[in-house]
């Protein structure tokens, strides 16, 4: 057991306390007597209405499940079924016509479209690559990726054809984004200034370079005659660099297995890292030791002469965890331990007060506001609870009302069925809506869990309620005046490797109005790029707010088989995919401690999995045994064939712990197991209880293992 220090009556891991009393608040001058004072009260009011909060989750959950067992066999009732939901409070009356009122948001989420990533904070290498992403090479992101329908690059050298495919992609955007009053991109010989057909997207220069802007996005022509590319190039164009991911959710969540205060303490250190502008990680690359760091601003002559800046890093916010797990990291005064949510949101704005107090290298908000992304809500209540909380952290920070803004993750069922009064409870604060359909699926097969069995994974994604709840998501953002002051975000394009497929995919995001879309890398994030020059979001959104919001009952529509007869070998195929998926992730997740990485689905393509996707696959997984489409021993077959499979994939990984014949001896194997077999058990199918605590078992027995070695 890791040795506590008492603070008034919270008793808090020590390496934890000395971090928060030596590294944040004596450098931002906050005193210590009256910040665990102020903290230790901030608990004891906030921990009680959390734990009801969830009670009052598990009560909807137990009401809707006896409801639908009632009625198990028979057609769902949309009528009933909707007035049911009503009845108990799932359902709450729609507000009154309101206007949010947040102010003091910086452009990249109020103004500005582009891409956003999200980045697990406990890898200090991937922090730093993301909040570099704000401008990335776009002829790097099309040599790299089979985004560009051109041979493959030879190894070991420079393929001088596919470079040239790649000049010729170059050229073609930019005749495409910034044409020329006469001709074309490819016939500018470099001399003066590019003719324009609309002069004013030329905003900058500087020696061997030109700032263009479209959409409210830059994008730098790099000119440089001394590299190869410049040097074949007439122009001497040797590179397009694209204004990027304009944001980056840090991430304590979905993508990082943080299950102690040892794992806390990486986190918040990262944040301070970040904040402070001084987060450095290194690594071999090559046979060399490189050093990352955060990149400086770009400094650049407005065309009428004056100095211009323009942000070389993303604008960070942080997500927080919801208001579901406990942490050890801090016991209250009962023995009971600190909603994490709670903590999360203490910590990290204090943290973020080095940016507010302008302490760092670097300056993420402009505006003077805090970004706290807040996942897994469930109704207004919740929302309204976050608020009462964001209040209490201000006060005891001493920050001005609303300095702390809110993302809402829209992604929980009764958040969406009852978004414009979610948006309300913090209408003062918000900064963020998006979709995420992993999640939401989740919550989706768990909410209707005793409804019958759930149609084949894949299927759901062209369910009716997706359509109106992605539509509804917009058009109830846009009403509510998000537009402008807010971001409107989409979900993440899963396949890292697959470029071209999202080329041609993700375009679909910016055009149903949203101003983001999550990608999984910066090489993502510069080709996703390409989509907000093609599409100018804010413009359609006026055509967008007039069309009618989707109606409750298109949403509340369950995904149910209806007596679908799948033969065994689809059984068998649908059992392998979800169990293969849950293995590759759960195993890293507890061996290693990895909480989001690319793995190879049942068909060797590599997917960026978190708890999101582990969450759909147990849930259905779950239903299916639930209601006898599957045996445990067709499931538990599965399991163990996919085990084999997974541990051949990861063949290559020193590492890794094998899982196959070793069924009670591997922690993960017997993890995946818990997740599927008790899956209706798991508060509205949450994965973290199980991952939490069987990666503290393996912790602890690597700690042992250590120890007597």
């Amino acid at each position: 057991m890791s040795e506590r220090i008492e603070r008034n009556g919270l008793r808090v891991d020590a390496a934890l306390a000395t971090f928060i009393d030596s590294e944040v608040l004596v450098p931002l001058g906050l005193e210590r007597e009256a910040f665990w004072q102020g903290f230790a009260t901030l608990v004891g009011r906030f921990a009680p209405v959390n734990r009801a909060l969830l009670a009052k989750r598990d009560a909807l959950q137990a009401q809707i499940d006896a409801w639908h067992r009632e009625r198990r066999g028979k057609p769902l009732d949309a009528v009933a079924y909707r007035a049911f939901l009503t009845e108990t409070g799932y359902l709450v009356p729609e507000p009154a016509d309101f206007l949010i009122g947040t102010e003091n948001v910086d452009p990249e989420i109020a103004t500005m479209a582009g891409p956003q990533l999200v980045v697990p904070v406990l890898n200090d290498r991937f922090v730093l690559n993301a909040a570099n992403a704000r401008w990335g090479s776009l002829y790097d992101a099309w040599y790299g990726t089979d985004a560009l329908d051109a041979a493959p690059a030879k190894p070991g050298g420079y393929d001088k054809v596919r470079g040239s495919a790649v000049v010729a992609a170059g050229r073609a955007f930019l005749d495409a984004r910034f044409p020329l009053s006469t001709g074309s991109w490819a016939d500018w010989d470099g001399a003066g200034d590019p003719p324009l057909a609309d002069a004013a997207q030329l905003v900058g220069r500087k020696a061997g370079g030109l700032l263009l802007i479209n959409n409210g996005l830059h994008v730098e022509i790099v000119i440089d005659r001394s590299t190869p590319v410049g040097a074949d190039d007439k122009a001497g164009i040797s590179d397009i660099v694209m204004e990027a991911a304009l944001t980056t959710i840090v991430d304590l969540e979905d993508s990082v297995a943080a299950v102690d205060a040892e794992d806390k303490l990486v986190a918040y250190r990262n944040w301070l890292g970040l904040m402070r502008g001084d987060l450095e990680a290194s690594f071999q690359k090559g046979g060399k030791t490189l050093t990352r760091t955060l990149e400086g601003d770009c400094e650049w002559t407005s065309i009428s002469g004056e100095a211009m800046v323009l942000p070389g890093r993303s604008l960070l916010f942080v997500r927080n965890v919801g208001h579901l797990m406990t942490n050890p990291a801090i016991l209250l005064p009962d023995g009971s331990e600190v909603p994490e949510g709670i903590m999360d949101a203490v910590i990290t704005s204090a943290i973020a007060m080095f940016d507010l107090k302008g302490l760092g290298r670097h300056r993420n908000s402009r505006a003077g506001s805090v970004y706290i992304v807040k996942p897994k809500m469930h109704g207004p209540e919740e929302c309204a609870f976050t608020n009462d909380l964001f209040d209490a952290v201000e006060d005891l920070l001493g920050l001005a009302r609303h300095t702390v803004k809110v993302g809402v993750m829209d992604e929980e069922r009764r958040t969406s069925a009852n978004l414009a009064t979610c948006i309300a409870a913090v209408k003062d604060r918000v900064v963020f809506i998006n979709t995420g359909f992993l999640d939401r699926t989740g919550d989706e097969i768990h909410t209707s869990m005793q409804a019958g069995p759930m149609i084949r994974k894949g299927a759901i994604k062209g369910s009716g309620w997706i359509a109106a709840y992605e539509k509804r998501n917009v058009c109830i953002g846009l009403k509510q005046g998000l537009s402008g002051k807010a971001q409107i975000g989409k979900g993440m394009w899963a396949a890292p490797d697959m470029m071209r497929d999202m080329m041609e995919q993700k375009v679909g995001h910016p055009r149903t109005g949203a101003n983001t879309a999550w990608v999984p890398s910066p090489t993502a994030a510069t080709l996703h790029a390409m989509h907000y020059h093609q599409v100018p979001v804010f413009a359609l959104r006026d055509d967008i707010a007039k069309e009618p919001v989707p109606g409750l009952d298109a949403l509340l529509a369950i995904p149910l088989a209806d007596g679908a007869n799948w033969s065994e070998d689809e059984v068998r195929e649908e059992l392998d995919n979800n169990a293969q998926g849950l293995l590759g992730y759960v195993v890293r997740w507890i061996d290693q401690g990895v909480g989001c990485s690319k793995v190879p689905d049942i068909n060797d393509v590599g997917l960026m999995e978190d708890r999101a996707t582990l969450r759909i696959s147990s849930q259905h997984m779950a239903n299916w045994l639930l209601h006898g489409v599957a045996t445990s021993e067709q499931v538990m077959d599965s399991l163990k064939r996919m085990a084999a499979k997974v541990d051949a994939q990861n063949a290559d990984d020193p590492l890794y712990e094998p899982m196959a014949g070793r069924w009670e001896e591997s922690f993960a194997f017997r993890a995946a197991c818990d997740l599927v077999f008790n899956g209706v058990e798991q508060p509205n199918g949450y994965t973290e209880p199980l991952l939490h605590a069987w990666r503290l078992k393996k912790k602890a027995a690597m700690a042992k293992v250590a120890e007597l070695a």
